[in-house]
Order: structure tokens, then sequence, then C-alpha cells
């Protein structure tokens, strides 16, 4: 009798162990993490007038920089962790300079516990968020702190003079100072901590390798980030955008001028990425009709081969890393904020 209880206690026991087993299996199955290298791509927010420049915040908000229509309703948005859009700084200058081309807020950059946000004519805004609320009233542009870049810019003495200005990009470097791509004066620009401007250097054109069109195409520099000592800096190309012909640049501090990477089309911004390179965004191919919608890509530069992330977006123009897998990305054509994950 005590052989057979125990006998029947050990079978008990291998029952118990095979079903804890199972059940372990199964959950382990239920919850493996999803494949880190599948892309996938939804709309955080819509109903942006022309979104470019994006920050996320220490709460991980997301800021949007919006150009808009032209009719001096240009802004910053605000989008909160379940998507939800709001007001945050209104009534920007936004200006019909050209037929089809408007200018307004474009990027901006959290610095210094202030939100930088280049805006119209060449300004420089200053804002401090610190206690604005998501459904606060919304601070109007008009009792912001303002910095004229513009004006600097179109009294410097520059080799290649286009005697024109409209800063665009913007980021920071562990020296404190700001650093800002002019798109129209085609140059880097240094602003110290205490304000003072400098140039960095002149971003080259190219020789025009398509039949129409001027003998030089300007380089419009775009977006730009601080990497290993040197600031990166994206290239939109000027008119006729001739496609695969737009440059990353590698410029020094001390205004060293060199190429990182060629090859690309007309490139709008740069996020740091992660272990395949640095993340671009092309924001179209360029037709008969202007820019042609859903022809915009993400890309992986690395300096040396680049690597296709995603196809097919309707003219992306701003992206922001959140984190070592995570971007947002804000699109002109849909008037909207991705969220991309991989």
């Amino acid at each position: 009798m005590k052989h057979l209880s125990q006998s029947s206690e050990k079978m008990k026991n291998s029952v118990l162990y095979f079903a804890c087993l199972s059940i372990l299996l199964t959950f382990a199955a239920c919850t493996k993490p999803e494949d880190p290298r599948v892309l996938s791509i939804t709309t955080l927010a819509s109903g942006f007038a022309a979104p470019i420049g994006l920050e996320t915040d220490k709460h991980g908000r997301v800021w949007v920089a919006e150009t808009g229509t032209g009719k001096g309703d240009g802004k910053v948005s605000v989008i909160t962790n379940n998507g939800q859009k709001y007001d945050a700084i209104i009534n920007f200058e936004s200006v019909t300079i050209a037929p089809g081309e408007t200018e307004g807020p474009s990027h901006l950059l959290f610095h210094d516990g202030l939100l930088f946000i280049l805006g119209a004519k060449g300004k420089m805004y200053k804002a401090n968020v610190s206690t604005f609320r998501p459904g606060n009233t919304p601070i109007h542009a008009a009792t912001l702190s303002v910095e004229n870049i513009g004006a600097f810019v179109l009294a410097y003495p520059f080799v290649n003079n286009t005697h024109e200005t409209h800063p665009y990009g913007i980021t920071s470097g562990p020296d404190g100072a700001i650093y800002i791509t002019d798109a129209a004066a085609n140059a880097v620009l240094r602003r110290a901590r205490s304000g003072a401007l400098s140039v960095v250097a002149e971003v080259p054109g190219i020789a025009n390798p398509l039949p129409f069109g001027p003998p030089m195409v300007q380089s419009v520099p775009t977006g730009i980030i601080f990497d290993r000592g040197n600031l990166l800096v994206t290239t939109l190309l000027g008119f006729p955008f001739p496609p695969q012909k737009s440059i990353i640049y590698k410029i020094s501090t001390s205004g060293n001028v060199s190429i990182f990477q060629q090859g690309f089309t007309s490139l709008v911004d740069i996020a740091k990425g992660g272990y395949n390179g640095h993340l671009v965004v092309e924001h179209g191919v360029f037709g008969t009709m202007g820019f042609a919608p859903n022809t915009g890509r993400l890309v992986w530069a690395n300096g040396t081969a680049a690597t296709d992330l995603a196809k097919g977006l309707n003219l992306p123009a701003g992206i922001t890393q959140a984190n070592s897998h995570t971007w947002y990305v804000t699109s002109i054509g849909d008037g909207s904020v991705l969220k991309v994950t991989y």
C-alpha cells in the first residue's frame, strides 16, 4: 500500500509538473515580444496646417511647428500621449512669399529650459512653456521674446551672397550653443549662449546635372544634428531639384565642410537613428506639377550605404527621435504627424 501510495504521489507530481510546464510554455508563447524589425507607421494626430518641425518633451508629448496657410495663422501645437492635439502658441506670422510657397514656423528646439521656434522673416522666438498644460488658453506669439536672426544674415558678407534669409533647421551642441541652417542664405549659423551670432560655414551648391535650369543648383541646407563632434546637415537642393543629387554634409565647428554621404533626393531633415545609421527624410520627387504626392521616404544613412526604412510617404517634412525604436514624422501632404516604430 505504501509503495502504491508513493507511486500515486509521484504520478500526481509528474502530472502537476507537466501541467505547469505547459502553462509556462503557453504563457511564454503568448507574451513573446514582436519582432523589432517589423515596421509600423500609424497616424498620431491630424488636422495640421503645413506641419514641419517636431520636438518631444520630458512627458513624452510632441510639439509641432505649423507653417500655416499664409494668413497669419502659424502656430505651435502639442500632442498628448493619447493623440489629442491642442493649440499651444498661436498667431505666428504666416506669409506667402511666392505662389505655392508659404513661410511661417518651421523648426523648434527645447534648450536651456526654453522652447526656441524659428519663424517667418528671419525671426527666432523664445517661449517658456514649463507651466503650460494642454488645454490651457494658448499663448500669443506677440508676447514672446524675439531674436532677429535674419538681420544678421542679410548684413553678413557671404562669398556667395543670395541676399535672402530663411532660418530653417535647429539643433544644440555640447558647448551649449545653438546651430541653425539658413535655407535661403545656404549657410550654417552658430548662436552662443550669450546670443551672439556667427557663421560656421557656407554650404556649397552643385553643378546642375539636368539639361534645363541654371548652371549651378543651390544647396538649400535643411536638417541639422550634432554627431561625434561635427554637424551633419542635409540639403534639399534648389530648382530644378535634381534627383539623387542631395548631399549630407559633415561640417566641423571650425567650418570645415566635407561630404558625409550623397545620392539622395530632396532631403529635408535628419535624426540620429540607431545602429542602422542616421535616419534622413526625403521630401519627394519633383515633377511637372511640383513635388509628387506619396513619393517621400525615410532612409538609413551610415556614411556609406543607404537603406530604405519606409516608402510612399506623402511629402514628409520633419523628424524627431523619441527613443531607439520610435520616431515622429510630419506629413505636409496629409497634414498629419506619423508615429514610426521599428
